[in-house]
């Protein structure tokens, strides 16, 4: 028998090097935990890997990037040794990161999924003709002529119409939520 369980879209993450992958979660949780404790050592430690497979990683990253993604530099009479992320890697953490972050957004965003058609009733859009934009500090008003006719305005963050790059003339929706009206814009 099938729950009513609510699915959420998941995705997994890589950075590619020429086609083939060279940086994934688990790459990237090795290289924060590099950066974290500044010895490959204790990152193996944290993440429960052991020393030779942290480190055998680290060097196919290198053979597949021609470059290193850590610094390494030896102990002496005063303690041990220690690494530290190259431009390069820490680099790779970065864009692992920012994408990671980008898609986390976008996937536990229900008002993007609302937005794009996976909820939104037939109903709640309303398909018409731009007709003023207002953009203030924050804030712009969009006024939309509804096909039927009528005039809808909607009140939407400058950042959006800036993004959608909505004006006079352009063939948007009005996307009906309980609260608000938002605007939605073809990107063909």
């Amino acid at each position: 028998m099938l729950t009513h369980k609510k699915h959420k879209p998941s995705c997994k993450i890589w950075i590619e090097y020429k086609g083939k992958p060279v940086l994934g979660k688990g790459g990237a949780e090795i290289l924060e935990q590099i950066e974290k404790e500044k010895t490959i050592s204790k990152a193996a430690e944290k993440l429960g890997m052991s020393y030779r497979y942290v480190w055998n990683y680290l060097q196919k990253i290198e053979k597949a990037l021609g470059e290193p993604v850590i610094e390494t530099y030896r102990g002496g009479k005063s303690g041990g040794g220690g690494a530290t992320l190259t431009q390069l890697g820490k680099s790779l953490l970065d864009e692992y990161r920012r994408v990671e972050g980008y898609l986390g957004e976008v996937l536990s965003d229900e008002e993007y999924w609302e937005a794009v058609g996976l909820k939104i009733s037939a109903r709640n859009r309303l398909k018409g003709k731009v007709m003023a934009v207002e953009k203030e500090a924050v804030t712009a008003k969009i006024k939309v002529e509804i096909t039927v006719p009528t005039v809808v305005t909607a009140l939407i963050s400058r950042e959006a119409v800036e993004e959608l790059n909505i004006k006079v003339g352009d063939e948007v929706e009005a996307v009906v939520k309980a609260t608000e009206v938002m605007i939605a814009k073809s990107s063909a």
